[in-house]
């Protein structure tokens, strides 16, 4: 049980009050006392107002249902527009406007490419995360199926020559199309060197030649007779070829390159939320800690890895010669965002008043910004924003008026702290059904400090069923990718945003690629978020983020939104589509292998949160493909679940009996991990299994179909159940 501090009416986790005095407060510029006094008056003004507005998510829902139930039978599509607008789920719309933020880092503001998201809580991957601003192409694609293993070409043992040279390939292709010479290609190359402020390539026959866009070369390092690195810049994207000829590679390479080194994850999300289990002020410490060693610049992990120690520490900035002989300095580091938790969920860190705990959200901004707040002081060597700003993402909103609430949030945290009006900017995230719908009215509401939207199919498939749950039953999972709503929801998000101004000001993004072994397979797809108009999309690992930073040079997304400003169209008749089967007649075997397939992964996610305290983790699924699974994937897997059942698809029994069964194969697919608990070894004590079942037999009666309350409330659980054992 947690022992707490009387801080004013307030009371404080004595550990979290110790770790905010000892090691969060000082050189923050924030007084003690000023601090406390003034988080319990922002939590006095507003905790009501964001308890208002979860009360009225359940009344629209309420009222929705009962329109359903009393007009399914003889849907009309305009009258259920009409419904919608009267309950105040349709907004009417706003004027046209412009976003006005200001102080925007280039990596937002000018800069298309990947972003990375990661659990905070974990040292290393944040330390990672932040460091993968910068990645090797040789690695990534030695390391994936992106380099196929034909022809002897395998991953397995030692360095594979045949490999090997086929990568070198690949990185010759990549500078042909990047980068072309005007004569030959890069595979002829023996010598690079800066003549006269021009990058000069020396041929295998003797002859000299240059890049065809001589512009696109701007920097290098070392001599410049024999330079050691060439940097260029390629549709906002820096690039560098590095050359060494005493590297194992690079003394068998012709040209002495030993890598092509890609400006990869130019931001990152450090993640508060679904990728993290944060239940505690054990937990939140973790989290907050982990984003202060970031802030810092000090934050380090050691870990063992082949049986070596290693250790992880941030990169530095890096240093170039410019053509015209000045120094130029880029980023060593993404630069990092920080998702803060929704509206929703409490946290016993701190109880108010009335002995209730905190909304998380609230607690959330305030410790993260004042932790950030020393990185905008200079205490450390490295400064997360050259523009003065914070960036927090923003989840699991509905409808403008809690964007608005997130606004005034931010504005009293401002003042609290002592920041100049929008410091801190917003990601708004795009993925519940009513910010969907009216996106133009949520972006309108912080227009001044909006940096960021992005679509999140799972969160908002999970949104979709729950709220449409009494129209019928969903059609299939996988089916969902090509509705009609999801194609006018990712179409919508681009269209508002560009309209809304935030082309050269904000980023539109586009969603995670869940499956982090099939790199070839994401090459070949993710391009599609930039040719939709994203200048910026989710990746899973630095691996990820350095291969698909490749399609950034392929396609120039400014040229992309420019088209698409020609073409705006509004699409909300295609999002209020639901994706309900109509006559449905799966067979028994088709329902059965959906209800396998969701129910193996619950349980492969659940039993990981549960029991484990693992947010975020490549799952086997049940074709023991490893998908990277978050709460999202659980909402739309046990919403799913919930709405079948809800419709006589299944049965409550048959239900149990896969999750059973499916617990077994769970089981078996962690045999090889020690802390493992198996579920199937006793059903009933499992936390994990049952929370699982909760997730889907109570799934009807969860807020918006979100799996937070029984996750939190089963880690705890689980966690006094093992403390008892230990």
């Amino acid at each position: 049980m947690s022992q707490y501090v009387k801080v004013g009416n307030i009371q404080v986790d004595s550990a979290f009050y110790e770790f905010i005095n000892r090691e969060v407060l000082p050189g923050s510029e924030v007084e003690h006392s000023h601090f406390w006094a003034g988080l319990e008056k922002l939590i006095s003004g507003l905790t009501p107002k964001n308890k208002a507005l979860l009360a009225q998510r359940d009344e629209i829902q309420e009222k929705i249902n009962s329109w359903y139930k009393e007009n399914k039978a003889n849907f009309n599509f305009e009258e259920y527009k009409s419904f919608l607008t009267e309950i105040g789920y349709l907004e009417p719309e706003v004027a046209d406007f412009e976003i006005t933020t200001k102080n925007v880092d280039e990596s937002v503001t000018l800069q298309a490419g990947p972003q990375l998201v990661v659990p905070v809580n974990n040292s290393r991957y944040a330390i990672n995360a932040a460091n993968a601003r910068w990645g090797s192409l040789y690695d990534a694609l030695y390391g994936t199926d992106v380099i196929s293993e034909d022809d002897g070409a395998t991953r397995e043992g030692g360095y594979n020559p045949i490999r090997g040279n086929k990568v070198i390939e690949f990185g010759r292709t990549f500078l042909d199309e990047v980068v072309p010479l005007k004569e030959q290609s890069h595979r002829n190359v023996i010598k690079y060197a800066i003549v006269e402020g021009n990058l000069q390539a020396t041929l295998s026959n003797g002859t000299t030649t240059g890049l065809v866009v001589e512009s696109k070369f701007i920097g290098y390092q070392g001599d410049s007779n024999e330079p050691n690195s060439v940097l260029f810049l390629n549709n906002g994207l820096h690039f560098e070829i590095q050359v060494d000829r005493e590297h194992p590679i690079g003394k068998n390479d012709d040209a002495g390159v030993k890598d092509i080194l890609l400006e990869a994850a130019i931001t990152t999300i450090m993640d508060c939320e679904d990728s993290v289990t944060a239940v505690d002020a054990e937990d939140k410490i973790i989290v907050y800690r982990n984003w202060l060693g970031l802030m810092k610049g000090d934050l380090s992990a050691t870990f063992e890895k082949g049986g070596k120690s290693m250790n992880r520490t941030l990169n530095p900035d890096r240093s170039y010669t410019t053509t015209t002989g000045k120094e130029l300095v880029l980023p060593g580091r993404s630069l990092m965002f920080v998702r803060n938790v929704g509206h929703l969920m409490t946290n016993s860190v701190i109880l108010d008043e009335h002995g209730q705990e905190i909304q998380e959200g609230i607690l959330d901004t305030v410790v993260t910004t004042l932790i950030a707040k020393h990185s905008l002081l200079g205490n450390g060597p490295y400064q997360n924003s050259a523009k003065g700003s914070v960036y927090i993402v923003k989840p699991k909103m509905h409808g403008s008026k809690e964007v608005a609430f997130a606004n005034e949030l931010f504005n009293q945290v401002e003042d609290l702290l002592g920041l100049e009006r929008n410091t801190l900017k917003i990601g708004v995230m795009d993925e519940e059904r009513r910010t969907s719908l009216n996106l133009k009215n949520c972006i309108s509401q912080v227009k001044d400090r909006v940096v960021f939207i992005n679509t999140g199919f799972l969160d908002r498939t999970g949104d979709e069923i729950h709220t449409s749950m009494e129209l019928g039953p969903m059609i299939r999972k996988n089916e969902m990718k090509t509705t009609k709503w999801l194609q006018g929801y990712e179409r919508s998000n681009v269209f508002v945003g560009l309209e809304s101004g935030f082309q050269g000001k904000a980023q539109i993004g586009k969603g995670m690629w869940a499956m982090p072994d099939l790199m070839a397979e994401m090459i070949t797809q993710k391009i599609g978020h930039l040719k939709a108009g994203a200048n910026t999309a989710w990746v899973p690992s630095p691996t990820a983020a350095t291969l698909h930073a490749l399609h950034y040079h392929q396609v120039d997304v400014k040229e992309v939104q420019n088209q698409l400003l020609k073409q705006s169209a509004d699409l909300r008749n295609d999002i209020l589509e639901v994706p309900v089967a109509v006559a449905p007649n799966w067979t028994s075997e088709e329902i059965q292998q959906e209800l396998d397939n969701n129910a193996q992964g619950i349980l492969g996610y659940v039993v990981r949160w549960v029991e484990q305290g693992v947010g975020c983790s490549k799952v086997p699924d049940i074709n023991n493909v490893g998908l990277m699974e978050d709460r999202a994937t659980l909402r739309i897997s046990s919403q799913h679940v919930a709405n079948w059942l809800h419709h006589g698809i299944c049965t409550k029994e048959q239900v149990l009996e896969t999750l059973k069964r499916m617990a077994k194969v769970v089981d078996e697919q962690n045999a090889g991990d020690s802390e493992y608990r198996a579920m199937s070894a006793n059903y009933d004590e499992s936390v994990a299994f049952q929370a699982a079942c909760e997730l889907v037999f109570e799934g009807y009666q969860q807020p918006n179909g979100y799996t937070e309350p029984i996750l939190h409330r089963r880690r705890i659980e689980a966690k006094a159940k093992q403390a008892v054992n230990k």
